[in-house]
């Protein structure tokens, strides 16, 4: 089953904490056999890959919770539902989302103040109070958006200059990866090997102990590169002696492309367009920051008193 949005999950939370004081981690498992979400589900991951994706929804549902009044702390990490809260439960609530916190002064204050700082919307005109999405979850899929944007971008770019700037745009990501141990030398065995099938050859370390082969191809999107054009880069290998090899497009590799690559005895490579973009934006080839946001954390330890 999808996990519920955090305001699906406001009641169960506010339930599960009448009557002692409870964690986030100690709801997981109740929600998830309330709602019964599988193991995959619970290791599900924001998009950032640093919180679980049920952890962060019921985080929030107990952050909106708290800012009605309907939750309170009573130590470091732990919630339990104030009078108004137990007193919600009393009277069966349906369901507890943001339309119904709203009838909360302390919520109306803080939507107020959200307000007033100018609060980031969505691509669809929806505040960070009304989405179904937690507010990390919505920095997570704009920053993805913007991702994926940037990586159109680059590939439109990388076809309209000349396959001479394709090469040198493998070279700079090369190097920034660790290989190639420095232009000038990528420079002259790139494009220079004169093997047929191989577009170039470049030190996997600084001093050149072993080698890694590259075949480039600068394709539109629609023009797949399937098996025969691996097979043929890996026969090239074969007759160097070569068992390593990067094959490079800014299309995308066939099925059978990719399961002949998977199969094979000798280590080659595919990196198609998204990974292309993917890693330039990793290692900054071609790209360049725009602006950088800090998001802070409450610091628990700051607060805590030594009794």
């Amino acid at each position: 089953m999808t996990i519920p949005d955090y305001q699906t999950l406001m009641l169960p939370v506010l339930r599960l904490s009448a009557n002692e004081p409870v964690r986030v981690a100690d709801l997981v498992m109740p929600i998830a056999a309330e709602f019964s979400l599988t193991e995959e589900d619970l290791e599900e991951l924001l998009p950032s890959g640093r919180m679980r994706r049920l952890n962060n929804r019921i985080h929030w549902a107990k952050t909106y919770l708290s800012k009605a009044g309907l939750l309170e702390s009573p130590s470091r990490g732990y919630f339990v539902a104030t009078q108004e809260g137990r007193k919600v439960l009393e009277n069966s609530p349906e369901r507890i989302n943001n339309a119904f916190l709203i009838r909360y002064e302390k919520f109306q204050d803080f939507r107020a103040r959200g307000k007033e700082t100018n609060v980031v919307k969505n691509s669809v005109g929806l505040s960070l109070s009304d989405d179904p999405a937690t507010p990390e979850e919505q920095i997570d899929n704009a920053y993805a958006m913007l991702r994926s944007s940037l990586g159109t971008d680059l590939l439109e770019r990388i076809l309209q200059n000349s396959p001479s700037f394709f090469e040198g745009l493998i070279i700079e990501l090369m190097i920034s990866m660790g290989y190639g141990g420095s232009h000038a030398r990528a420079a002259r065995q790139l494009g220079r090997s004169g093997d047929g099938g191989v577009d170039g050859v470049i030190d996997e370390d600084r001093l050149g102990l072993d080698r890694v082969y590259l075949q480039a191809k600068r394709y539109k999107a629609d023009n797949v590169v399937g098996r025969p054009d691996v097979q043929g880069f890996v026969g090239s290998l074969v007759g160097l002696g070569a068992n390593k090899g990067i094959f490079v497009t800014t299309s995308s590799f066939s099925k059978q492309a990719q399961e002949y690559a998977e199969g094979l005895v000798q280590r080659i490579i595919l990196i198609d367009g998204a990974l292309l973009t993917k890693l330039m934006v990793e290692h900054g080839v071609g790209v360049r920051t725009s602006r950088t946001i800090s998001i802070q954390r409450m610091d628990e330890d700051f607060f805590a008193e030594e009794l």
